[in-house]
């Protein structure tokens, strides 16, 4: 359903996580009306509108990746009749957000937000790989500077769910349970899956991310 022009990472397998391509192979599909292609952190990757149609006769289906691709999911006039649950999954918490726009806190948000993402993708990074090239760098220094403007979109889901335990974090697997924020956020989230509500999921108005 999903193509990407990257190359797939440590666990990850062709037609399983991704149908990985070359850039230009992606390029091509913007020339078929049934592919959305856009670009994602530097990245081309294209959603088969054909055939999510097919898995969708066939029962739900679960995306978790990336806001530009949750974003084509919203839109596509092709997807105007599908229930969907939309759920943003946020570094920061609304109130952390809040403090710190104050004028008492005097940070650049922006650069914070980059931040917090480029130290998590280090982390992330360093247990899939080990050391670290100048690629993996200049991937993650383009990824961080992407968080603040993914973050200006998160009003448009339904439901947001701050989580501070993100991939780098053991907090999801070293100790055979999810502990900490982790855990908090999966049962936020399984709570939505179950048509509940829970007290780890917020409401993002628009302009909380000027």
């Amino acid at each position: 359903m999903l193509y990407n022009s990257r190359a797939a990472r440590p666990g990850e397998a062709d037609g399983v996580d991704y149908h990985f391509r070359s850039r230009e192979e992606i390029e091509n599909l913007k020339a078929k009306n049934h592919f959305v292609v856009m670009d994602v952190r530097g990245d081309l990757q294209a959603l088969d509108l054909q055939e999510l149609s097919v898995l969708l006769a066939k029962g739900d289906v679960f995306f978790e990746g990336n806001t530009f691709v949750g974003r084509a999911l919203q839109t596509s006039p092709a997807l105007a009749e599908v229930n969907r649950l939309s759920v943003f999954m946020s570094p920061l918490s609304r109130d952390e957000i809040l403090f710190l726009k104050a004028a008492e806190a005097s940070v650049s948000l922006p650069d914070l937000i980059a931040d917090v993402m480029r130290r998590k993708l280090l982390r992330r990074t360093r247990r899939q790989k080990g050391e670290l090239s100048l690629r993996d760098l200049e991937n993650i220094e383009t990824r961080a500077s992407s968080a603040y403007r993914e973050l200006q979109e998160a009003h448009y889901f339904q439901y947001v769910i701050p989580n501070h335990d993100g991939e780098d974090s053991e907090n999801w697997d070293a100790f055979y349970y999810p502990l900490g924020n982790a855990r908090v956020a999966l049962l936020a989230f399984v709570s939505l899956l179950a048509g509940k509500t829970s007290s780890g999921v917020e409401h993002w108005e628009e302009d909380l991310i000027p």
